[in-house]
């Protein structure tokens, strides 16, 4: 398999832009809270062999992207009729910003899910949207796409990259925590245990399709 596909969970990806914007004080940048989702997805997928939003995501001038996450922090026209309706009740775009408009729904995640979204706020949480951007182009899922997308277009990316290790020279550049840009660290078994894992729920999943 090259480029997995999952059944993505439109009510994980709202509430995981709501969880964001309730830690940010109520309204989050948007570019901030898709990093800060795709920083708590590579987590739970190294440590669980499982996205918790099961996108797609895309590698764009800016950095890794959900897809679909994205179209709902925009409301845009690619939404269909229930993402639309079920994202309204939490959510309203604010220009660049994404406020939040109620309680998050905590019972759509798991333990495993809430233990990466608050992994990815206490470890990065205190960064801008534009280093968070910068964080993330030092990931080697992004990074084998640079020049790809250097003039705006984007490209799917194969989640089985984000298994690989980052670069450290990030480190120097930003002033990070020690070690805070590499989510979860994993053994070379770990890593062989995880692609089985990932591979093994995409399969699953093709079959409810």
């Amino acid at each position: 398999m090259n480029k997995l596909r999952f059944n993505f969970n439109y009510k994980k990806s709202t509430q995981a832009l709501n969880f964001f914007a309730k830690k940010q004080g109520g309204q989050v940048n948007k570019m901030k809270a898709l990093k800060l989702i795709f920083l708590a997805d590579r987590y739970h997928l190294r440590k669980y062999g499982r996205l918790i939003t099961n996108d797609i995501y895309v590698a764009m001038k800016h950095g890794p992207v959900p897809s679909t996450t994205k179209d709902i922090a925009e409301f845009n026209d690619y939404l269909d009729e229930i993402q639309r309706e079920y994202s309204s009740q939490y959510l309203k775009p604010d220009n660049l910003d994404i406020a939040s408009k109620k309680k998050i729904d905590v019972e759509v995640f798991s333990e495993s899910d809430l233990e990466a979204l608050n992994f990815a706020w206490e470890n990065f949480g205190n960064y801008d949207q534009f280093q968070l951007r910068d964080i993330t182009h030092s990931y080697p899922e992004w990074n084998k796409y640079r020049n790809a997308v250097e003039f705006g277009s984007c490209v799917v990316m194969n989640v089985l990259d984000f298994l690989k290790e980052p670069n450290e020279e990030v480190d120097e550049d930003l002033e990070l925590d020690e070690k805070a840009h590499k989510t979860f660290e994993l053994t070379d078994d770990d890593r062989v245990l995880r692609r089985e894992d990932i591979e093994e729920r995409a399969l699953i999943d093709s079959l409810w399709r």
